[in-house]
Formats: structure tokens, C-alpha cells, sequence
């Protein structure tokens, strides 16, 4: 590695700011709030009292993570387009969560979203849903430590472990002390930084190679502009199916069962509130993984006709952004520094979220449950718990330099988890036939076989042909002295280990590292299951779970308690009219058990005095 001098005092000043501004936006809402009658209510889901347009600012950059920001450029630039379709897959789930899961929590008045598994399965069930959020969070918020930190280090010469406790504490601590307020304010900074140096990016690169023309010639003579793949096979890599059907049952587990997702929902005024909060994060994610897709564009234009990989530039293709950056940005001092504050504000938003979701479901889910503390008690704990998740972060964060390889599994789990627990809440808010027995021996069936698929596809790796890379060139290298190698090396033992993230596990795995087999190796009829594309693991891990669930709930006479359910604890899916129209009513009798829901309504019991009553959003549950 060469002289690490790549930062200069206005890099150090832009990032710092960046630290500053999200600390002091912590300290200023714990001394705003300090007076607040229902702390507990208002640390945990900001007193159900937040403006639709943050909560939406929040939600996005909740799932947008620095592997997001430079992984999407990196996806497109090796296999070119295909990716653009997970806009619409955003638009899809935001289409579901707000016709069936927003008015269903609402209807409930939780604030922990593993409530909903109590009331309608049972306790353990809810406490199986809990510990799995934990655990995968604790593994992932520590990532989510170590990456911006060691990318600093690399970038400057700071001391690791320093920057892990420095960055660690900084948002733990504006997590701590300002609660969700302060998560859901300090993710809209965050995401407007992010957002102002990818409009930054895209427009002084493009200039950069040339003007856009350039940009259009490069990617059209190499197929890069591929939006229609339509190949059925599903061990093909990407195509519009996979795309569409893995994405939207991905994202959908991530908004409709993740507490960090849920929290804001349930942050808003009201139900409709919390719908338009689902359409400004569609708005935002669309905005972002399309000026993504256009730096991926802008990314071949400049290496074109010297790619980087095959030169060994750059070991990995994540590296491909902050190397074409350093190039980019040489000339003007303090923008290298706000491009690392971007990365940086990817993985703070993501970690405070985390924080404040793993506090919220152990007061609610494993402490509420059995005691009677005051509120003044509730709100220590729940600091106190949010502290102490912040610093288990950050010691998994310790651990990465050593479980670089475990990290990957353990970050691939977070895909694997996905479908299983979609497949927990949908099964229980459609079927009145599931039971608690259904719900968790089908939630470990379908872990079990997501993963079991996952193992295989590492002892098996795919196959070229299913990948699909496109054309690269070093036609026109002229020396491998011209490498600018500092910046890039501070992705680049991260991104060997982090290329997965919770909402897009495995969405750009390490071309340049990969395992990946020749059309001739030697493999076993099953391989074949192995190398069906990563983005078919939580539809099959949600197909599972309901198959099985139904199946054990059936077998242990799940319909002889199915009517004594409460009714708003299910969706009137089966009432819909396409339903009507499709299925005879003596099936949809049976499906419902005899139960009639098309009577539910959106209605709260405790959020009266604040919700505003939508009529309209009455259609939308049933006839939507």
C-alpha cells in the first residue's frame, strides 16, 4: 500500500461535520423530549407523532447501506441492467404493505411488530420471531461498525480499533439518548447527504468521460442496456422473474416484519399517514437506485477500454466506484472527504435503526411481559438496552478482521430469514386454520431448507452460464503506474466480507473472488437445486413455511380453535374480487374456515384520540 495521505484537513473537516451534525441532532431531541408525559411511548415509536414525509426519508435509508451505494454501480457495470426492475419490485411492496400490513398493525395498537405473533399464535412463537430479529441484527449492525471504520483508516491512517470506537460510540450514543426521533431526523440528514454527492458523482463523472454520448456508446456496444431478460430458467442469475418475484418477497419480509421498518410506521399519526410514508420511501429508493444504476453507466464509460479488474487495479468490483472517485474528485479538496461522509451516513442510518429496534422489541416482547415498572424505569431500561446493543455492535465489529468468512454466512442468513418470517405473518393474517405449531415448526422448515440450498450452492458454486457477465477490455491500457490505490483499499477487505446487505442479501457477490465453476466440472444431479439464483431463496423459504405450517396446523386441528380468533388479526384477501371471482364461495368458506371478514374495518382502540379515520382506506383493505 502506498503513502495512506489521500485525505487532507478539509476531508477531515467535511467528515467530521457529518459525525457532529448527527450527534448534536441526538442531544437536541433528548432535551426537547425530556419533559414528555409518555417517554417509554415516545423513546421507542416517537409518540406515534412523526410526519409522514421523515418517516419515509427514514424507511429508506433505513435498507440503503454503503454495499447499496457502491454495489448497485459495481452490479451494473459487470452484468449490466437487469437490476433497474428493483424499482418496480419497491413499488410492489409498497402496494402490499399498504393494503394489507399497515392497516393491520394499525389495527392492533403494538409497538413491537412480534406482538402480532403473540396474539395471533402464541408467546413462544412471538419470542422465536424476537430472537431471530436480535440475533441477526446484533451480527449485522456490527458490520455495519466496521465498515465505514475501516475505510477511514485505510483512507487516512487512523488507528482501527480507534475509528471502530469513535464511529461505534458516536452513533450509539445519538441513539441512545435522543431515541427514534433522533434516528428518524438524523436518517433524513443522512439521506439527503447521500443523495446530494450521488447527483454530485454522477454529473462531474459523466463530464469526466466525456459528456453523455460517450456514456450511451459504451454501454450500448456492450449490451449493458439488457432490461429484458425473460429466461424461465431459475438458476439463471437475473432475469425480469426472479427480479420481480425474489425482490418483492425480499423487501416485503424486510417492511412488513422487520421491527426497523415497522417502527416507523407505527412512528406516523395514523394509518394514512404511515401509507404516505410508503410512497415517499418508494419515491426516494426509486430516485436513489436510479442514479445508481446511471453512475454503473457512467462507471464503463471511463473504464471501458482498461477495466480495472482485469488489470488488477482494483481486486473486486466494489472498488470500481471510489477508484473512478479518487479520479474524479483529485482536484477538488473536500469532496473525497464527502464521499466517504455518504458511504458513512449508509451505514450510521442502517445501525441506529438496528440500535433502536433490538431495544424496542426486548422491553416490549422480553421484559414488559413480566413486570410492572413504572414509565420513568421503562425509559432507563430502554436507554440502557439501546447502549448496550450499541456496544455489542461494536464488538462483533472486533471480531470481523478474524470471521471474515463466518461474516459472510451470518450476513446471508439475514436473505435466508426473510421468507420464513414473511411466510410466519402471512400465514397466520390469511389461513384461520394456522396454529402455533404450524408457525414454528414451518418457520424452522423453511430456515432449514433456505439454508440448506445456501450451503450447497458454496460447496457446488454456479455456473458461468448462468451468471452472464459482459464484455470488458484492456484494449487500450497505457500503464499500471496510473493506479491510485489508497482509496480503493478501503473497500476493499470490507466488501470481500460485506457484498450482502438485510434487504438485498447477496445482491452483487464478489465477481473478482467468486468460486465459480466451468461448464465441465463434474456435478451431481442435485447441484442442479444449488444453483438456482440467490433471489429465489425467501420465495422458497416463504413457500415452505406456509406448505409446512399449514400442513402441521391441519395435522394438529388448527380449524377446531380457527373461529375463535380475533377477526382483525387477519386480512380479507380471500374477500377481494379477483378472489370473488376466481374462487366458488364454498372454497372461500373453507379457506376462512367459516369466518367472515369482509366486516374488518381499520379501526384502533388506544390510537383513537390521534388517528385520523380514512373511509377510503377501508376500500383499500378489502377491495384493493
Amino acid at each position: 500500500m502506498q503513502d495512506q495521505s489521500f485525505f487532507r484537513p478539509v476531508d477531515y473537516v467535511v467528515f467530521g461535520v457529518m459525525l457532529i451534525i448527527s450527534l448534536a441532532i441526538g442531544i437536541y431531541y433528548s432535551w426537547k423530549d425530556r419533559s414528555t408525559k409518555d417517554k417509554t411511548r415516545n423513546y421507542l415509536i416517537a409518540g406515534s407523532n412523526m410526519n409522514s414525509w421523515a418517516a419515509g426519508m427514514s424507511l429508506s435509508f433505513t435498507v440503503i447501506s454503503p454495499t447499496t451505494i457502491l454495489a448497485i454501480p459495481a452490479e451494473i457495470y459487470i452484468f449490466g441492467s437487469m437490476f433497474i426492475w428493483l424499482v418496480v419490485a419497491a413499488w410492489i411492496v409498497g402496494l402490499f404493505t399498504i393494503s394489507l400490513y399497515i392497516p393491520l398493525f394499525f389495527r392492533l395498537n403494538i409497538t413491537s411488530i412480534y406482538e402480532y405473533l403473540q396474539l395471533r399464535y402464541s408467546y413462544p412463537v412471538r419470542i422465536l420471531g424476537t430472537i431471530a430479529f436480535i440475533v441477526q441484527t446484533t451480527m449485522y449492525i456490527g458490520v455495519m461498525v466496521y465498515t465505514p471504520a475501516l475505510a477511514f483508516t485505510q483512507v487516512s491512517g487512523f488507528n482501527l480499533w480507534a475509528a471502530i470506537f469513535t464511529t461505534g460510540i458516536v452513533c450509539t450514543a445519538y441513539t441512545t439518548v435522543g431515541g427514534l426521533k433522533a434516528v428518524i431526523w438524523t436518517d433524513v440528514f443522512q439521506g439527503v447527504v447521500i443523495m446530494i454527492i450521488q447527483v454530485i458523482v454522477l454529473f462531474m463523472s459523466a463530464s469526466y468521460v466525456g459528456g453523455w454520448k460517450i456514456v450511451w456508446e459504451a454501454n450500448s456496444k456492450t449490451d449493458r442496456f439488457n432490461f429484458f431478460d425473460s429466461d424461465f430458467d431459475p438458476r439463471t442469475r437475473h432475469t425480469v422473474w426472479s427480479l420481480l418475484i425474489g425482490l418483492t418477497i425480499l423487501w416485503l419480509s424486510i417492511y412488513a416484519t422487520s421491527q426497523s421498518q415497522a417502527q416507523r410506521f407505527l412512528a406516523c399519526k395514523s394509518a394514512r399517514s404511515a401509507k404516505k410514508a410508503m410512497i415517499f420511501s418508494d419515491v426516494v429508493i426509486s430516485f436513489v437506485v436510479l442514479l445508481s444504476v446511471m453512475i454503473g453507466w457512467v462507471t464503463y464509460a471511463a473504464f471501458h477500454n482498461c477495466d480495472p479488474i482485469l488489470t488488477k487495479q482494483v481486486t473486486a468490483p466494489d472498488q470500481l466506484l471510489p477508484f473512478m472517485v479518487t479520479r474524479v474528485f483529485q482536484l477538488y479538496p473536500g469532496l473525497s472527504g464527502a464521499f466517504l461522509a455518504a458511504v458513512y451516513a449508509g451505514s450510521l442510518s442502517t445501525l441506529s435503526s438496528g440500535i433502536n429496534a433490538m431495544a424496542c422489541v426486548t422491553t416490549e416482547d422480553l421484559i414488559r411481559p413480566f413486570v410492572r415498572w413504572s414509565d420513568s424505569t421503562m425509559i432507563v431500561v430502554a436507554k440502557a438496552l439501546a447502549c448496550f446493543y450499541g456496544f455489542c455492535g461494536i464488538g462483533f465489529a472486533c471480531m470481523c478482521s478474524i470471521l471474515g468468512n463466518i461474516l459472510q454466512t451470518s450476513l446471508t442468513l439475514l436473505g435466508i430469514l426473510g421468507g420464513p418470517t414473511l411466510g410466519m405473518y402471512t400465514m397466520g393474517a390469511v389461513f384461520p386454520l394456522a396454529n402455533s405449531w404450524g408457525a414454528s415448526i414451518g418457520f424452522i422448515s423453511g430456515v432449514s431448507f433456505s439454508s440448506w440450498i445456501y450451503a450447497g450452492s458454496r460447496h457446488y458454486p454456479p455456473q458461468l452460464k448462468y451468471w452472464k457477465p459482459k464484455y470488458r477490455s484492456t484494449s487500450e491500457c497505457v500503464s499500471e503506474n496510473e493506479v491510485e490505490s489508497t482509496f480503493i483499499s478501503m473497500i476493499n477487505t470490507t466488501m470481500k466480507m460485506t457484498n450482502t446487505s438485510p434487504f438485498l442479501s447477496e445482491t452483487v457477490p464478489n465477481t473478482a473472488t467468486a468460486s465459480i465453476q466451468p461448464y465441465d466440472a463434474p456435478r451431481p444431479a442435485l447441484a442442479n437445486l444449488y444453483d438456482v439464483s440467490y433471489l429465489y431463496y425467501a420465495p422458497i423459504g416463504l413457500a415452505v413455511t406456509l406448505v409446512v405450517g399449514l400442513v402441521v396446523s391441519a395435522l394438529t386441528y388448527g380449524y377446531k380453535n380457527s373461529k375463535k380468533v380475533d377477526s382483525k388479526l387477519f386480512f380479507p384477501i380471500f374477500e377481494h374480487r379477483l378472489m370473488r371471482f376466481i374462487l366458488p364461495m364454498k372454497v372461500r368458506n373453507v379457506l376462512c374456515c367459516g369466518m367472515q371478514l369482509e366486516g374488518i374495518t381499520e379501526m384502533t382502540s388506544q390510537h383513537d384520540s390521534f388517528v385520523v379515520k380514512d373511509e377510503t382506506d377501508d376500500d383499500l383493505i378489502v377491495n384493493s
